[in-house]
């Protein structure tokens, strides 16, 4: 990759795309801070234990960054759509084809993912299916399914970034404002903690190891940790199927269309399924 820069997302701790409280003590759907560097100082600051500068790096680009969704409208022997990876794209296959044949499709898109084990994913579900793969380090999963969904507390939040007001200046969350978009999220920030599932709701736990893949089907939701300094994956995405009863069913039991505003919450309550 020399010195080729990639889009990391930085922020004070590690979770990113993930509820935290702003300075009005809302919660907010916060994206983090996305900065250009090249892979020898995301590695830099990934084998830190503490993060260079305390702050956390993921790159978590998601969008395609391998093999964006353009790709895949073009002939086969066609790999010029932009992708801050080109020099890898050589080492990673754009499709799986036994999934392909299976789904009927190509991938929508397929992305490297970068990070160590101070970034978490937050409990969400994607609208694809996901092939994932771990290169090296490990991934912990917690796996709920559509089913189980309910146990979650989807509720709409306000959306929020994380900015500097210089180079030099530490991140500061900052809320988007009235005119965007309000964000469903689920309101368990973390669904691994004693007593915050019903307990009529039993998650499954998957470890994936380097050489391993995780089959995730549409609309399951997943909480993820990383193992080790510097955890490598891959992930293809495949576009849902969205006809017949099967979308129908998975929208019927999150309830989409209808995602009830989260209420103002307090300084010093717990953002879970209790108190929301």
């Amino acid at each position: 990759m020399g010195e080729r820069l990639v889009s990391v997302a930085t922020t004070p701790d590690g979770r990113a795309d993930a509820l935290s409280r702003g300075p009005d003590d809302k919660f907010y759907f916060v994206e983090p801070f996305v900065e250009k560097m090249t892979i020898g100082d995301l590695i830099k600051h990934l084998k830190e234990s503490e993060g260079v500068d305390g702050e956390v790096r993921y790159l978590q680009s998601q969008n395609g960054n391998l093999f964006p969704s353009d790709f895949f409208g073009r002939s086969s022997d066609d790999a010029n759509s932009p992708s801050e990876f080109e020099p890898l794209r050589s080492d990673v296959p754009s499709e799986i084809p036994w999934c392909t044949e299976a789904l009927g499709k190509r991938p929508d898109a397929v992305n490297i993912w970068i990070g160590n084990s101070r970034s978490t994913t937050s409990i969400h579900s994607d609208p694809y299916e996901n092939i994932y793969a771990v290169v090296r380090g490990e991934k912990n999963f917690l796996l709920i399914p559509p089913t189980d969904g309910w146990c979650l507390q989807e509720r709409s939040y306000p959306h929020a970034s994380y900015t500097r007001r210089s180079p030099s200046s530490s991140l500061e969350l900052v809320p988007s404002g009235p005119d965007v978009p309000l964000v469903p999220w689920a309101s368990v920030i973390d669904p691994e903690l004693p007593s915050v599932l019903p307990s009529d709701v039993t998650p499954i736990y998957v470890t994936l190891k380097p050489g391993e893949v995780l089959y995730l089907p549409v609309g399951w939701w997943h909480h993820v940790r990383q193992v080790g300094d510097i955890t490598i994956s891959l992930n293809w995405w495949y576009d849902a199927e969205m006809r017949g009863m099967s979308w129908v069913f998975l929208s019927f039991l999150r309830g989409l269309g209808h995602v009830p505003v989260a209420p103002s919450m307090a300084l010093g309550e717990h953002c879970s399924s209790e108190s929301v």
